[in-house]
């Protein structure tokens, strides 16, 4: 990609004990695979620490895109379910911030990528509900498994990305009901749907299950910085 490069917003961690050399403190903090594939996808990557949700749609205006990173489970509150004994400890502030990051993209049409967490939060946004546990798709805890993805022909994604692939997967929760207007764009053998989107009248909205940071494939990453350009 030549020319001007798009800035790309990408949501954080807010980490209550994170070390490096001598230090343990408090910190915003994104694994180094986000900001690679957005710069690797021909973008600017920045990084967007929780804050109040009122000041999301200023942040929002000053991208050309937006990701909502991987993380932990969506509390099941935001979604009206009790919580399974397997849904992970909540973080409320960052949902709160993800939450109005999403709405407030939308509201400006400003392309939009879910990753992981990030598709859940973007159907949970439109009013979807989530799978509280699924088994098969995190077998290890700390380690990227990887498995395959059919493409729904005609979609988004289908057209980034229009042959099955293999891609590396870390998640124990899955969409359930979908959002309003949302549609599965790719789904895993099993039948778990591992992508959704808006149609194209709304904008480039996508949200995929899987981490296309921790892999070598760029066409995800690049589709969202393509639109972001235009």
């Amino acid at each position: 990609m030549t020319g001007r490069r798009p800035l790309i917003g990408v949501s954080t961690y807010l980490e209550s004990g994170a070390r490096w050399g001598v230090w343990e403190l408090e910190a915003a903090l994104l694994p180094a695979g986000y900001p690679r594939l957005v710069q690797h996808a021909g973008g600017l990557a920045a990084m967007l620490p929780p804050d109040a949700p009122e000041h999301a749609a200023a942040a929002v205006s000053r991208l050309d895109g937006l990701v909502i990173a991987g993380g932990p489970d969506v509390e099941p509150s935001r979604y009206g379910a009790d919580r399974d004994a397997r849904t992970g400890p909540a973080a409320r502030v960052r949902d709160a911030w993800e939450l109005a990051l999403v709405d407030a993209a939308l509201a400006a049409r400003v392309p939009l990528l879910g990753i992981c967490r990030g598709m859940q939060v973007l159907n949970v946004a439109l009013g979807g509900t989530l799978i509280q546990h699924i088994d098969g798709h995190a077998e290890t805890p700390g380690v990227f498994g990887r498995h395959p993805v059919k493409p729904v022909p005609g979609t988004l994604y289908a057209a980034a990305v229009p042959e099955e692939t293999s891609v590396p997967t870390f998640h124990h929760q899955a969409v359930d009901r979908l959002g309003a207007g949302l549609v599965p764009c790719a789904y895993a053998g099993d039948g778990t749907v591992e992508a959704v989107e808006l149609p194209r009248a709304s904008g480039w909205v996508l949200g995929v299950q899987w981490h296309p940071e921790m892999g070598e494939d760029l066409r995800v990453m690049r589709a969202l910085v393509e639109a972001a350009t235009q």
